[in-house]
């Protein structure tokens, strides 16, 4: 799987070296988080070319909501299988506390390399838990500040071309984009037909 967003965004300098990309920014999970865009490496030669972000990528400002979180790492190859199986736990949760759901499930990535990432896969909540969460679910705060958002349609592993494609677009607007992205889901992760996504990628600004 391509370097999503230069280790998602990371390696900047390295990175621009490597695949050519002036990228001047960095990124979180890999595979987790919130509203809106995420850069990707460079596309891998068989990958398919049929999955671009909308034309129009939109200026918005992300809000701090309530969330519940799992904190986890996992490897490029299995992200999408790692990523749901800890909203699955999330949902479990959310339904025995009889928590309302506030928003879409989203994966805050808040470091990549070109092998793995560490994340927050995250549900925003109407209301902070009565019953104190145990074990590897915790409460928080989603980002908050200026993003750019985009749009992506298909696969999984198709990400990868549409973070090049964001790449491409911080780089000739010359955005410098937050060492975190997020990745929120239109479709349920959890239950979607993997190869039918619809997910909002945000990319932090500085």
């Amino acid at each position: 799987m391509f370097l999503r967003f230069a280790p998602r965004l990371g390696i900047a300098a390295a990175m621009k070296s490597a695949l050519g990309l002036v990228l001047g920014l960095a990124f979180g999970l890999a595979q987790p988080c919130w509203a809106q865009n995420p850069p990707a490496g460079a596309a891998r030669p068989d990958a398919p070319a049929t999955s671009t972000p909308d034309a129009a990528a939109e200026d918005t400002a992300l809000t701090a909501k309530t969330i519940i979180f799992i904190k986890g790492s996992g490897t490029w190859d299995s992200a999408f299988d790692t990523i749901s199986g800890s909203f699955k736990k999330l949902k479990a949760y959310a339904d025995k506390e009889g928590l309302k759901a506030d928003g879409l499930q989203m994966t805050i990535f808040t470091s990549t390399d070109d092998t793995g990432f560490q994340y927050q896969a995250a549900l925003p909540v109407a209301e902070v838990p009565k019953t104190p969460p145990r074990g590897d679910i915790a409460v928080g705060q989603s980002p908050e500040g200026r993003a750019i958002k985009f749009v992506h349609h298909g696969s999984y592993d198709e990400l990868d071309n549409t973070y090049e494609a964001i790449t491409n677009y911080l780089d000739e607007k010359r955005l410098e984009a937050k060492d975190m992205f997020i990745e929120q889901y239109v479709t349920d992760i959890t239950t979607a037909d993997e190869a039918k996504l619809n997910i909002n990628v945000f990319v932090l600004i500085k």
